[in-house]
C-alpha cells in the first residue's frame, strides 16, 4: 500500500466490483484511456481478476471517505509496448466525478517514486492519446519528456489513434531523481 496526503493506493479486491463499475461505465472515462465503458458489474469483476490484480497495480481510494476514485499502475516490459528492461509504463485513470481535484497527479507521483525508489527502475514511460489534455497535463506536472509520436491500433476500441510517448529518467545530473511539489 502507498499513501499520499489524500489518497491510499492499495491492491485491488474483488469487493471493489460495484464501485469500479460505477466509475468505469461512464463513457467519458475509458475511451480517453483506450478501453470501452464497462457494460455490467460482471464485466468489471472480470477486469479486476484478469487485468487489475497484477503486480504494481493499485486502486486509488480517498483516505477520508474510503471511496474508490480510479486506478494507477506500472506495467513492466512483458505487458508494455514502451517499456524495456528496468523500465515500466505508467497508466492511470480517474472517475469523472473526481476530475479536477488533482488525484491523478497525486497518485501518479506516488507510483513514480515507488518505481524509482523501491523497484529501482531506470526510467518510466507514459503515453496519452491525442486530445487527452488531462493526461498530458498530469505527465507534464511530473516532468515527463516527449520522446516520439506514433499512430497505433487501439484494439479494445477497434480504431487507430495517435499516441504521444514520454519518458521520465530516474537520474538527473548524476543524482537520484526526486519528485517535487
Amino acid at each position: 500500500m502507498l499513501e499520499t496526503d489524500r489518497l491510499l493506493l492499495r491492491s485491488w479486491r474483488e469487493d471493489d466490483v460495484d464501485a469500479l463499475f460505477e466509475l468505469a461505465r461512464d463513457p467519458r472515462v475509458g475511451p480517453a484511456a483506450g478501453w470501452p465503458p464497462h457494460r455490467s458489474a460482471e464485466e468489471s469483476a472480470g477486469i479486476i481478476r484478469n487485468v487489475l490484480m497484477m503486480p504494481d497495480s493499485f486502486a486509488i481510494v480517498e483516505r477520508t471517505t474510503g471511496a474508490l476514485v480510479g486506478a494507477v499502475a506500472l506495467k513492466h516490459e512483458d505487458t508494455s509496448e514502451m517499456a524495456g528492461i528496468d523500465e515500466a509504463e505508467l497508466g492511470y485513470w480517474i472517475g469523472a466525478t473526481h476530475w479536477g481535484l488533482g488525484y491523478a497527479t497525486e497518485a501518479a507521483r506516488a507510483v513514480v517514486a515507488y518505481g524509482f525508489d523501491e523497484l529501482g527502475l531506470i526510467s518510466i514511460w507514459a503515453g496519452y492519446y491525442e486530445g487527452n489534455e488531462r493526461s498530458r497535463r498530469v505527465q507534464e506536472k511530473l516532468g515527463f519528456v516527449f520522446q516520439y509520436r506514433v499512430e497505433r491500433e487501439v484494439e479494445l476500441l477497434g480504431e487507430r489513434r495517435v499516441e504521444y510517448c514520454q519518458r521520465l529518467l530516474s537520474r538527473q545530473d548524476g543524482a537520484r531523481y526526486k519528485l517535487v511539489g
